[in-house]
């Protein structure tokens, strides 16, 4: 991504497309693989009982990043259940990590025939074309998955549909998306960290000072969302609080480039 590079805050493992957590934070519940309420013995053909399995060690493996293990316990629950979306999804998200595109377009496709309201799989294939830079269908997607009524993984959706939106340049758009996602999840630093730059870069230093505080606040600052937070308070005359924050910065990380940035004075940068 090159437009408002600085933005996108570690995007690609917080946008739920990954099961694996962020480097230095913890991991946000995932929407890539469809988690159904428990399905007992008696309610589960022993067909998609056997094949949920295989699934379910393939998640394990993705998740310890034992990709061609988890690429081939999915082939198994295929050949015992050929219609089994969940084993499409997941497949999808292993050949987004292998770079195979169109592999892991052939297989949300597939979800997707098989079950085109599944919300999970329209986020993920949202989120690929995203990174594909096929902007307009990504937003399709996203729109497909957000319109679900059932669907409870919409503030991630939203999340993810802000931060492709900034990299296609439209940041009237995103900055709409990010504020419905942070009305459903106050929580995310992903939505509070984009919202806060998208205001800081239109000057509009006040309210980016709120989203900022609320991630450097908690244990999820890390070094971009300090020296968002440190530019902002400069620009709003805090000294003592740009001190803080820039004491934070040089302390946990030291080695950064936003605190080699900091030294060098270029703020503007």
């Amino acid at each position: 991504m090159k437009a408002l590079v600085n933005v996108v805050f570690l995007s690609a493992c917080w946008a739920a497309v990954s099961l694996t957590g962020c480097t230095g934070l913890p991991s946000l519940p995932s929407a890539s693989v469809n988690r159904p309420d428990l399905v007992t013995d008696s309610d589960e053909p022993d067909q998609r009982r056997r094949a949920r399995l295989r699934v379910e060690l393939a998640t394990g493996y993705f998740e310890q990043g034992k990709t061609k293990i988890a690429l081939d316990e999915i082939k198994q629950s295929l050949a015992i259940d050929p219609s089994f979306v969940d084993a499409y999804n997941l497949r999808g998200l292993v050949y987004m990590r292998l770079n195979d595109i169109a592999l892991a377009e052939d297989s949300f496709r597939r979800a997707l025939n098989l079950n085109p309201n599944d919300a999970n799989v329209a986020h993920n294939y949202g989120w690929m074309l995203c990174q594909q830079t096929r902007y307009p269908e990504a937003m399709q997607f996203f729109a497909q998955a957000v319109a679900n009524p059932t669907y409870t993984g919409k503030a991630r959706t939203l999340m993810a549909q802000g931060v492709c939106q900034i990299s296609a340049g439209q940041p009237s758009e995103a900055e709409q998306s990010l504020r419905r996602s942070y009305q459903l999840d106050a929580g995310n630093p992903v939505t509070a960290y984009n919202l806060a730059s998208l205001l800081y870069q239109r000057g509009d230093l006040t309210r980016a000072q709120f989203y900022i505080r609320r991630v450097n606040n908690s244990e999820l600052a890390n070094a971009q969302t300090l020296w968002l937070g440190i530019k902002t308070e400069r620009r709003l005359n805090n000294r003592e609080a740009v001190l803080q924050l820039a004491q934070q910065l040089k302390n946990r990380f030291s080695q950064s480039p936003e605190a080699a940035s900091y030294e060098k004075g270029s703020f503007n940068e």
